[in-house]
């Protein structure tokens, strides 16, 4: 495999720590905060440490031949550690509880790392392997049990995480459920890379050469799994932050006919004030929301409340129902209204107040835009107040 297929996901990975890191400088006491980091930091790490150019320039430096093997393994031991331990606090419960089962999975991988040092140091690897350490010593003394012990405690954390997250998965709702069934396959897809990397480990046991599952297939698997879990992580905490960004997106769009329509009103001045190019989708919208409200007040003494009634009745006899023709009736008065201020008609003050009084809410507004838009009982409305606006087409600015 291609040295991109490990740095790619380490980039990536190490994108999402940089993205993470105002929260944790916001928020380093925090335990889940950190751990995200740590899980983060140490997938990266991996791939990192495991491509075959970084493992030539490891060996090449200090002089150990697979030195970058053990690496490798101290590593993913302790991203499985990390995983883990998140898994818990994000859960979370009784705070002593959690914290007692986290030591203890820390401890436990602290010692697993500890002896993979040490049976390194026992063991023998005089010859560099930079893709097949784990079958061309599978059988070699130290060498060969510190292989399986790294790949044993792999096994561990995907067995361990696979069955936290599915009892806490079929408890909850929503993003946070489907995060964990995303974490659920990420760990049985690194559950199948251990368990393909030892059933090559075994065969040589066995005097067969069954190295393809471990130098091949296994590599392809881990890769996948680190994107699955990754999105597993990161989808409770960033999917309704993406539906909100999408509404918001959605809603400014729909409320622009409503917005270029008030706009006509009073063409030389804007209907709200200028904001930085770079302002979120929330800020725009609210921008626009504000602004439509500010000219609803403007043409507010010209809302006639006949014209409402009037096209209300036609939207009804149309085939609307009685909400859609309410906001029919709602975009016919205030097209009129609109053109009534820029003609400098007489003001109209007929029980305008129970109608308005629904502005507030944004289906409302959305629902009148669109029937600025599309409704032909609203075109009519808008010529028979006879003075031509802006709004007609469409070229007040945005």
């Amino acid at each position: 495999m291609g040295a991109s297929t490990y740095y790619i996901p380490a980039l990536a990975l190490w994108a999402g720590l940089a993205s993470k890191l105002p929260d944790l400088v916001r928020s380093w006491r925090d335990p889940l905060v950190r751990w995200v980091c740590w899980v983060i930091f140490l997938g990266g790490a991996g791939f990192a440490f495991a491509a075959p150019p970084t493992v030539a320039a490891v060996n090449r430096t200090s002089g150990i031949p697979n030195l970058a093997a053990l690496l490798v393994y101290a590593v993913v031991s302790a991203y499985s550690a990390s995983c883990l331990v998140l898994i818990l606090h994000w859960r979370g419960g009784p705070a002593g509880h959690v914290r007692r089962l986290a030591r203890r999975w820390q401890i436990g991988y602290a010692v697993v790392i500890a002896l993979l040092i040490l049976l390194f140091v026992l063991g023998d690897a005089p010859v560099e392997r930079r893709t097949d350490l784990d079958t061309h010593y599978a059988t070699s003394p130290w060498i060969g049990q510190m292989i399986v012990l790294y790949l044993l405690g792999h096994m561990t954390a995907a067995i361990a995480t696979t069955v936290l997250c599915w009892r806490w998965a079929i408890q909850v709702h929503g993003w946070l459920r489907a995060g964990l069934w995303l974490l659920v396959t990420g760990w049985l897809l690194n559950l199948s890379f251990s368990t393909l990397k030892l059933t090559a480990v075994m065969a040589r046991w066995a005097g067969r050469d069954w190295d393809v599952l471990s130098t091949v297939l296994a590599p392809g698997l881990v890769g996948l799994a680190a994107t699955v879990a990754t999105v597993g992580f990161t989808l409770p905490l960033y999917g309704p932050r993406l539906v909100a960004l999408w509404r918001a997106v959605v809603s400014w769009r729909r409320l622009g006919p409503l917005w270029r329509e008030l706009a006509a009103a009073s063409p030389g001045t804007p209907l709200a004030a200028p904001i930085p190019w770079y302002s979120s989708c929330a800020v725009r919208l609210t921008r626009r929301e504000a602004g439509i409200q500010d000219g609803l007040n403007l043409v507010r003494p010209h809302l006639d409340d006949r014209v409402r009634s009037h096209a209300q009745t036609l939207a009804r006899a149309a085939g609307h129902t009685e909400e859609d023709a309410f906001r029919v009736g709602l975009a016919a008065m205030i097209a009129a209204a609109v053109r009534s201020h820029r003609a400098d008609a007489p003001a109209h003050r007929v029980a305008v107040a129970r109608n308005t009084a629904s502005f507030a809410s944004r289906a409302t507004l959305v629902g009148v835009a669109r029937a600025l838009r599309t409704s032909p009982v609203v075109v009519a409305a808008r010529a028979a107040a006879g003075v031509p606006t802006a709004a007609d087409d469409e070229r007040t600015p945005l």
